[in-house]
This record gives structure tokens, sequence and C-alpha cells, in this order.
């Protein structure tokens, strides 16, 4: 299937490793222009650079990013416009927050949760629909988590700021879906990333993978890629009629029926 998204130009953040990387190559082996951005300057460059290898897509760039700093999200949306005109794809992405016990956490901790998960992406689509609108439509992709269908244990902090990106994310389709804008969420379930392996525990990790996957009806654990294929279709053309909505990527792990 041609997506024909081929010259448009996406901005994914978090993206010099897992899923942020996994999509900004996906979208660049489609033919699109890519912006990524994240904090480490250096780790930034040197994906950009495997990107441009691995896809021989020349039109990826590195911008420095800390999504809870509003004039470093200007700043990469104003770096973006300079390099290549407009933007006709958002990727939303940021680090999850630290698990624990609701009453483990303090008002910085959740403010800085507020900062990171919730106010990052209500910023950067704030500063894109203008351009998008301009170019008469765009697409708006918010990276989330599982939790929004089905609670994690001592994901408070994660829950909490997704279930607002949800809500918001709603909203906001409605108002721009006149002007051929869709905005939609991807939830990961257990998606084999840093983060994941970095909880596994030194002595086996293996065994621990394999306990992981005994509540998921695909029998494994997911990989980056196929999150990131679900993100390149609703970056698509064919995907203009899907709004406002929420699609878990989970290998069946989510029972509810809706």
């Amino acid at each position: 299937m041609d997506l024909k998204i081929q010259y448009k130009v996406a901005l994914v953040l978090a993206a010099s490793k897992g899923l942020g990387r996994a999509i900004a190559t996906t979208l660049a082996n489609e033919g699109a222009s890519v912006v990524i951005g994240s904090r480490d300057k250096q780790e930034l460059e040197k994906t950009a650079a495997e990107i441009i290898a691995s896809t021989r897509q020349v039109n990826v760039i590195a911008v420095p990013v800390d999504v809870t700093q509003p004039d470093q999200l200007q700043n990469i949306v104003i770096e973006t416009i300079k390099a290549f005109g407009t933007i006709d794809i958002l990727v939303n992405n940021a680090g999850g927050p630290p698990f624990n016990k609701f009453e483990s956490f303090d008002d910085e901790q959740w403010l800085a949760t507020f900062n990171q998960n919730l106010l990052s992406v209500v910023r950067t689509s704030r500063l894109v629909v203008p351009y998008m609108r301009q170019a008469g439509g765009g697409r708006i992709i918010n990276i989330i988590s599982a939790s929004v269908k089905s609670v994690m244990d001592n994901s408070v902090l994660s829950t909490s700021m997704r279930m607002g990106v949800v809500g918001m994310a709603k909203l906001l389709a409605d108002e721009v879906a006149p002007y051929g804008i869709t905005v939609n969420n991807v939830a990961p379930g257990l998606i084999l990333t840093d983060r994941i392996k970095e909880t596994l525990p030194a002595g086996n990790p293996e065994e621990a993978l394999k306990q992981k996957t005994k509540n998921i009806p695909a029998g494994r654990i997911g990989k980056p890629e196929e999150l990131a294929a679900v993100v390149a279709f609703l970056a698509s053309e064919q995907a203009a009629y899907i709004t406002g909505t929420t699609i878990p990527v989970d290998g069946g792990s989510n029972r509810g029926i809706y």
C-alpha cells in the first residue's frame, strides 16, 4: 500500500531511541522528510545519521529539545518550518514518568509529569495547528500508554496525564476536523524498548520477559516497528476518516470490549 506520505514533513519528538526512533525511521522509509527531537544532542545526531544511512532519506535533521521547555518546543517548530516550509505530521512523544504508589509522589513530581506528558502535547499541538490549517490538512498523533484502556499497577502519574491527553485530543479533533486535520492517540502495551529492558532483573532477563507475556494473547512482547507501522498508517491519506480515537497496540492484552 502506498501511504502517500512521500514528501510530507514529519516532526517526531523523543526520537533518539525507542518508539520515537522506530516511528521516525518508518516515516523516513516511506519518503517523508523528518525532524527528530530529544534532549541528548549527541545521541540525537547519531540517530539522525543512522536513519539517513538505513533509509537513504537525506532529509532527516536533528534538533535538540526538552519537551518541558516551551521555548525549546517553539524552536523545534520554527526550525522545521525553516528547513521544510511546513509540518504535515506531528508525533507527540515523551518519556514515561516513574512507577510507584499514589502516596509516594509529591507536588513536584506531579507537576513535572504534567509538564512532560500532558502540557508538552498541548503546547506542540497548539504550535503546529496553524501551519496544518494553512496547508489544508495534517496529522497529529500522540503516543500515550495502554494504561488509558486498562489500568496498570503503580501507574498513577502516567495514567492521570495520558487520560488528560485522551480528553484533549478528542476535543481538538472536533475543532480541527473541518480543516482536514486528524488527531489520534496510539496506546502501546508491552513493547521491547530500553525502558522495558531497564526494568528487567539482571540475573535472568529472559525469564522475566517470559513472565511478562503470560497475559498477552499474542504470546510475546511487541516490537517498536509494529507500533511505528500503526503511526505511519494514521499519518497517511488513507487514514483521513480516522480521528479522535485511541488505538491500542498491545497484542490483545486489553480485555475490554468497546
